[in-house]
């Protein structure tokens, strides 16, 4: 049978107490804190009332941007867009005179010819002049 050393011995029984009074240590409640007074409550904010919605309800969902620059009146009135737009999508164009066409990409109108289509507008060329001409708003809104 092996022998332990004596200062061995006294290292194990040190960690020993040590593994058992830690957690009594942990343990322990800690001394109470002086409670202080709790601070009065001062008066409630009334909370301002929100701003009225009735300039954001009188508005278009999807109208037209107010910055937008008005349209020469020579320019065709979109009526409508027919198709898989960037594929083969027509527009249905007024003439200032009234009268009704379908036009293709790169198509002509009175001297405006069709550029390219979005889903809510059609973008005519003539000369150096670029119009974006949006479909009208529908009467329902």
């Amino acid at each position: 049978m092996a022998l332990i050393s004596r200062p061995l011995r006294a290292a194990l029984v040190a960690a020993a107490l040590a593994a058992v009074a830690q957690p009594l240590l942990l343990l322990r409640a800690p001394a109470p804190v002086p409670a202080e007074p709790a601070p009065a409550p001062g008066p409630l904010a009334v909370p301002k009332a929100p701003p009225p919605l009735d300039a954001a309800y009188a508005r278009p969902l999807f109208g037209a941007a107010s910055g937008e620059i008005a349209l020469p009146a020579d320019a065709p009135r979109l009526t409508g867009i027919v198709g898989r737009i960037g594929r083969d999508a027509v527009a249905f164009a007024e003439t200032a005179q009234g009268e009704s066409r379908t036009l293709a990409l790169g198509e002509s109108i009175d001297g405006w010819r069709l550029e390219s289509l979005a889903i809510d507008a059609a973008y005519f060329t003539r000369g150096t002049a670029r119009v974006r001409v949006p479909l009208p708003a529908g009467e329902d809104q």
